[in-house]
């Protein structure tokens, strides 16, 4: 199950965690790419949503550190 958190249009970077899978999904509001970046502890999550720089954070600590994949739409498990 997803609990989502949807950030400001300003950072066009929608979010949601899946605590019990550890998973962090992130949708490019732009783009309209999705990802799952998987093995993201809760510490990390809870910095993401609090930084009030989201792109700054997702490239600094997220983007290249952990394992992850694009979900295609209708490929979509939430």
């Amino acid at each position: 199950m997803f609990q989502r958190d949807v950030a400001s249009a300003r950072s066009g970077i929608r979010k949601e965690v899946s605590p019990e899978r550890r998973i962090l999904s992130i949708s490019f509001v732009v783009s309209g790419n999705r990802y799952e970046f998987e093995d993201v502890p809760a510490e990390t999550f809870a910095a993401f949503k609090a930084a009030f720089a989201k792109g700054r954070y997702f490239n600094n600590h997220i983007r290249n550190h952990f394992r992850y994949r694009r979900v295609v739409a209708g490929n979509d498990p939430g």
